[in-house]
């Protein structure tokens, strides 16, 4: 099958590596002329880090099934799947949308890689909204590869279903939202840790360095293999309803606290002086590159633990 990408950014140029990885012929079109030009030598020096952590077998066979285009019809000329990757802007979805619905093909999927914006804001007046839906990528979508999978109101049941199978042959692990959710499932949770890491460091219970601490070096090393029930299930002798039977009160007493919600603006200066101090403005990109590259280190783990483990 032929994937066509809309958007030649970061987000779209993760999108092919994905894809092509897979063994899908990609099309990836951008109206920035330079930046579908770019994506290839982009896409080319990431495929050579992932190949040096065994995370890409065939780096020239991979970056061959990649085309970027200069127009829009090109790129979704024969494809059955179409991924759109354009700034979170509503009224840039729906010009967008409204041209993939005349262009595509009834029977094509046409997925929005946005993360913040519900897809029956844009779709709500198409012809064809039924077989569109929000798939939401982790960045790097490469590396990390979960996907949420959110359609509108009408968005066809058998549509989701199809871009979830896709998805899963593409190497992703895609979950379904059954109804629209504002910020989706991940940035939810996200924000809800988030939002309690502020408090806690504006309020003077804990630096910032000794907070990241904890996620990184605790919560976060059983959270990158399981998730926050199985966590539990295993946490008590008994499993999940044992643990709730011993910690939810505590749970639900420390929730109450948490309920007044506050804006970051209060501890953000502080942090950011902390933050500059650790690692100052210029190392920002340098620092990127170290993270993804722990990422390739731990996605080569987790590949190689498939076979042995049940997932």
């Amino acid at each position: 099958m032929k994937i066509g990408l809309v958007g030649a950014g970061l987000i779209g140029r993760a999108w092919a590596i994905v894809f092509a990885r897979a063994g899908f012929d990609v099309a990836i079109w951008d109206g920035d002329k330079t930046a579908t030009a770019g994506s290839l030598e982009f896409i080319k020096a990431r495929l050579d880090d992932l190949a040096a952590a065994r995370l890409v077998d065939d780096v020239q066979g991979t970056l061959r099934r990649i085309r970027p285009t200069d127009g829009l019809e090109d790129a979704l000329a024969g494809a059955g799947y179409v991924q759109e990757n354009l700034p979170e802007v509503l009224d840039i979805k729906r010009a967008i949308y409204a041209k993939l619905d005349a262009l595509a093909p009834a029977d094509v999927i046409l997925a929005s890689s946005t993360s913040s914006i519900p897809a029956s804001t844009f779709t709500e007046g198409l012809k064809g909204r039924a077989r569109c839906l929000v798939a939401h990528p982790v960045n790097p979508p490469y590396l990390i590869p979960l996907v949420e999978l959110c359609g509108a109101p009408w968005t066809d049941r058998g549509v989701v279903a199809r871009a979830r199978s896709l998805l899963e042959r593409a190497g992703q692990v895609p979950i379904t939202i059954t109804r629209e959710l504002h910020g989706f499932v991940l940035n939810r949770l996200q924000g809800a840790l988030l939002n309690e890491a502020f408090r806690l460091v504006e309020d003077g219970y804990v630096t910032p360095s000794d907070l990241d601490k904890t996620i990184a070096h605790g919560l976060g090393l059983r959270w990158s293999f399981m998730g926050p029930f199985e966590t539990i299930d295993l946490n008590a002798p008994g499993g999940l309803r044992d643990y709730c039977q011993r910690y939810g009160a505590l749970y639900y007493d420390m929730a109450k606290q948490q309920a007044d919600p506050r804006p970051w603006t209060g501890v953000v200066d502080r942090l950011e002086c902390e933050r500059r101090e650790v690692l100052p403005a210029s190392g920002l990109a340098e620092r990127q590159i170290w993270r993804d590259r722990r990422l390739m280190a731990l996605a080569a783990h987790k590949k190689s633990m498939q076979g042995n483990e049940k997932e």
